[in-house]
């Protein structure tokens, strides 16, 4: 298991980057969006957490 983590985390997919793009991709259904958002990764988390209801804010 270390082995795939260690691979991933080389290749440049983070887990924020992960879940930026599940995020966006659920959102948007727009690959362009997607990638745009997982260069943005922890950003974009953060960002839609912050203004979502229900999010960090409550």
């Amino acid at each position: 298991m270390k082995r795939h983590v260690e691979g991933a985390t080389r290749a440049g997919i983070g887990i924020g980057s992960a879940l930026a793009v599940t995020i966006s991709w659920s959102l948007h259904k727009s690959i362009v969006w997607a990638a745009i958002h997982g260069v943005l990764s922890w950003i974009y988390v953060i960002w839609f957490a912050l203004t979502r209801p229900g999010g960090i804010s409550g």
